[in-house]
């Protein structure tokens, strides 16, 4: 064990005392939110706005065809119909002239058919869609007016059924919309979080094994210690390093959700009428993110940062182990890529079958890939936001413990024969013999 701690604690020392290390720490989230901000700003700056002049025959559209900010409507006279179409494909500043012909006894079926949009350049498929829409509006507004039924009664018909959910199991609370949607979107965050710093401590242990060995200094390390020493103490420091790195970024966002709770907080009390105000029903998102984080804070993050933080370290663990064996039965990186799939294709998988718990978490996929060990460090993670009972969390606990223990077991008899195994090609019967030497 003094060994292990001794190289464990030399793995640790020499990554968290790099530079880099500390500024991607640091920097880390804040650069996650500035790519975030800058593929939004992508997607505006891509964003279509389109002129369309609009001739009216029926006179229904005039007046409740609106424009917004992708599609603008100008009405012009009937009579410029024909001066519009012969120079549509000189003219600059609009994209198009849309031609709306007379409505003969209320068909508007006949209307639908008639109308026509004339185009003198390319539109995107959003904007066609947006103006269908805006068309049919106005068209299901003057149908419903034929029934006799007044604008109030429109409006009522369109309202959408507001069913309020309560879990009596989980004290009274009542569950809305936007509960789901921020625990669906914790739960892919912690997810993708596992199932990335896996991937990139795991293949980092195995690069660290594979250079020592192409660079001969284990044979002077095994001289000291064990071979099982030395790979527990690689798979331990770099863990060590790993679980620093998420205890850091999750003491940031605790902070940033209570300072975000507290700043809109005191925005809403310092403004005048308060919730009810003209002034604050202008601060919808501000709004929506307070609610966010209110709800964040009523999760059971203790219970939440205690799973994450068993899985995360138990599949790291379970994975770093087979990665650490892959690294010591090869000699270069090419050779690797055909041990590599048997880590990452079950962790894919597990990955991504648990989107599937966003729409049933108590599913019977989302149990069996929180119980199998290869899919668990994955698919409990994912699972935990919406609430797990304790029965499953323990055995899956048990589970991912016992194959952890045996996947260090027959990774130690790889590494102790392959970590001195030079220019033979290890193939899967290879192995199987060391295994059972």
């Amino acid at each position: 064990m003094k060994n292990i701690f001794l190289i464990t604690k030399r793995e640790y020392l020499t990554q968290v005392k790099k530079k880099s290390f500390v500024i991607l720490t640091l920097l880390a989230p804040i650069l996650l939110i500035g790519f975030g901000a800058l593929i939004a700003f992508m997607f505006k700056a891509n964003a279509s706005s389109s002129t369309f002049h609009v001739v009216d025959k029926s006179g229904i559209f005039t007046g409740n065809l609106k424009s917004n900010s992708s599609v603008t409507y100008v009405f012009v006279p009937e009579q410029t119909e024909k001066a519009l179409t012969s120079t549509l494909k000189e003219m600059q500043g609009i994209e198009g002239l849309l031609i709306i012909p007379k409505l003969e006894n209320n068909n508007f079926d006949q209307l639908e058919k008639d109308s026509k949009l004339l185009l003198n350049k390319k539109i995107g498929f959003d904007t066609k869609i947006k103006v269908i829409s805006d068309l049919s509006k106005v068209i299901k507004k003057e149908k419903i007016k034929t029934l006799g039924i007044s604008e109030v009664q429109i409006k009522d018909l369109d309202k959408n059924f507001d069913l309020a959910t309560q879990n009596v199991v989980d004290k009274d609370k009542v569950d809305s919309d936007l509960d789901f949607g921020v625990k669906s979107g914790l739960s892919m965050i912690l997810m993708y979080a596992v199932f990335m710093f896996i991937i990139i401590y795991g293949v980092r242990v195995m690069r660290s094994v594979l250079e020592e060995k192409n660079n001969r200094v284990v044979e002077i390390i095994i001289s000291s210690v064990k071979p099982f020493e030395l790979m527990m103490g690689k798979i331990l420091g770099v863990t060590a390093v790993a679980l620093t790195q998420f205890l850091v970024w999750i003491t940031m966002s605790v902070i940033g959700a209570l300072v975000l709770n507290t700043g809109f907080s005191t925005l809403k009390n310092q403004i005048p009428g308060g919730e009810n105000s003209e002034m604050m029903q202008k601060f919808d998102l501000k709004q929506i993110a307070m609610e966010i984080s209110h709800t964040l804070l009523n999760l059971n993050f203790g219970l939440i940062i205690f799973v994450f933080i068993v899985f995360f370290l138990l599949g790291y663990i379970f994975y770093s182990s087979m990665y650490a064996a892959i690294g010591s039965a090869v000699d270069n990186e090419t050779e690797t890529q055909q041990f590599t799939l048997f880590a990452i294709i079950p962790l894919t998988l597990g990955m991504y079958g648990s989107f599937t718990i966003m729409s049933n978490p108590e599913g019977p996929l989302g149990f069996w890939l929180s119980m199998i060990p290869f899919t668990s460090p994955v698919a409990m993670i994912a699972r935990i936001p919406f609430g797990v009972p304790a029965w499953q969390i323990a055995l899956s606990m048990i589970i991912l413990v016992i194959s952890t223990l045996l996947m260090i077991y027959l990774a130690a008899k790889i590494y102790r024969v392959g970590i001195l195994m030079y220019g033979n090609k290890a193939t899967a019967k290879e192995l199987w013999k060391w295994i059972r030497s």
